[in-house]
């Protein structure tokens, strides 16, 4: 029998789609994990260190107790009846899970529910956007979803019509950005972030690259923006915000704005500013600008990521676009405890202690990248990430060409082979050419920071010795 399924007849767009945090280091990394079950001791360390993605439950982060609660109970509404359960919660996630279930058809959290999510939930988040911003949000304009990434593709898939749509997006990037517009078919037109700037975004860049995809016969529907940014950690400035804004509105762009980590702040002169918050502030109104923000439980300090809990909100579409947007969903929550609540001081302490932990962990790693020969690392101002260039010997790049791998992947997987560390190659993401990158988080938790900077500091002066010129 002839074979039915092979590379070589499966979908060309899934073919081209790359995601490298989960890619070959990583697949290579899990091989070295069953080693060290299956034969203690075989290699030169004992545990491996998951640097290459955002996942801070995986890497020992508790989670927030007032979010389980809550969600237990709403998981399993028959322990409101029990006695004993007003000992083992306290009376405010009680209160809050009964909110939330009086919302919810049948009480029933497994049910399918509106296409947009649940009415009660878009309340709770637009009351929760309008609160952060100062202006208006409406649940009509939001869409709950499993985390951020599939808003992401519900959008691609709205907008690319064929190869000649492109979107603009940063580089580095956000693989999901890539790969969502790679599965749809659409063509990535690149904007470039200024390394020496702390990672800014220049429009005059913009406005060069848009006008050279224009010159190609490139549709450019869309811009996307990461703020805080992923893999660079840099938050925006508010009045290059503004610039942004305004180069949209004047070239008849979507803004797609992923604000996944804007919790995750860690420096005193900059403050995340929704993009939502700068187009009213600007003066536009509910029709008047394209937006999709987009926002994740997954991502942040609550660190949900296996739990897929998200939503976007969508402003200045018109009804008949709105009703596509509707269409596509339907094809296809995490609540906060408040000042004044029984667990609200406990929940802050909580979401501090993780914000000023990640804080200083941000720093450590950011200073042992500095420290090190032929490494720069911009100041990791925001999310979860540093993203430091290496500067790497000629011989090193050499044998990197002549093992086949770029040579900021050969430096990877070196030092994952020698430490355990998992980082991901800045080739993943897109970086200038003849620059090199790695992007690693800065998750592991505070107590093991000094052995990864330790090990990182031992590996990387053998290898500059190795490979010196």
């Amino acid at each position: 029998m002839a074979t039915v399924v092979a590379v070589e007849n499966l979908n060309p767009k899934v073919l081209q789609c790359e995601y490298a945090v989960r890619g070959e280091i990583v697949i290579h990394a899990q091989r070295l994990q069953q080693q060290l079950q299956t034969q203690p001791g075989s290699l030169p360390f004992d545990e491996i260190l998951y640097c290459n993605i955002g996942n801070p439950q995986s890497l020992g982060q508790q989670p927030v107790t007032f979010f389980r609660e809550v969600l237990a109970l709403c998981d399993h509404p028959s322990l409101l009846e029990k006695a004993e359960t007003t000992s083992l919660f306290s009376a405010d996630s009680i209160s809050r899970a009964k909110e939330i279930l009086a919302t919810i058809p049948g009480r029933a959290t497994g049910a399918y529910s509106h296409s947009q999510g649940i009415k009660g939930l878009r309340d709770a988040i637009a009351a929760g956007i309008a609160s952060r911003d100062g202006f208006p949000a409406n649940a009509d304009d939001i869409f709950i979803t499993d985390g951020a990434s599939p808003g992401v593709h519900m959008m691609m898939q709205l907008l690319i019509r064929n190869e000649k749509d492109g979107i603009l997006c940063p580089i580095p990037q956000y693989p999901l950005y890539s790969a969502s517009i790679a599965l749809h078919g659409g063509t990535l037109v690149p904007y470039y972030l200024d390394e020496s700037t702390g990672w800014g975004l220049k429009t005059s860049d913009l406005k060069q690259q848009l006008d050279d995809a224009r010159s190609k016969g490139i549709d450019v529907r869309a811009l996307v923006v990461i703020n805080p940014g992923n893999p660079t950690g840099q938050v925006l400035a508010e009045e290059n915000q503004y610039d942004i804004v305004k180069f949209c509105e004047s070239e008849g762009l979507i803004l797609l704005a992923d604000e996944v980590y804007q919790e995750n702040v860690y420096v005193a002169d900059k403050k995340f500013n929704s993009f939502k918050k700068i187009v009213r502030s600007m003066g536009y109104g509910e029709n008047d600008f394209p937006l999709v923000s987009y926002q994740s439980v997954s991502k942040g300090y609550y660190g949900e990521c296996g739990k897929r809990g998200g939503y976007m909100e969508i402003t200045g579409f018109s009804a008949p676009v709105r009703e596509q947007i509707y269409k596509i969903a339907s094809v296809n929550f995490v609540p906060i405890s408040l000042p004044g609540d029984e667990s609200y001081a406990a929940y802050q302490a909580e979401r501090d202690g993780i914000l000023e932990s990640l804080a200083r962990r941000a720093k450590a790693i950011e200073d042992a990248f500095n420290n090190l020969e032929g490494y720069s690392c911009n100041k990791a101002e925001g999310a979860m990430y540093v993203f430091p260039q290496i500067h790497l010997p000629k011989k090193a790049i050499e044998a990197a060409k002549a093992a086949g791998k770029a040579p900021d992947a050969f430096y990877a997987l070196r030092l994952l082979e020698s430490t355990g560390i998992v980082v991901v190659p800045g080739s993943g993401f897109g970086q200038v050419p003849g620059t090199w990158h790695i992007r690693c988080t800065i998750l592991p938790q505070e107590d093991k920071i000094p052995a990864v900077i330790s090990r990182l500091k031992v590996f990387h002066e053998k290898f500059m010795a190795e490979y010196r010129d």
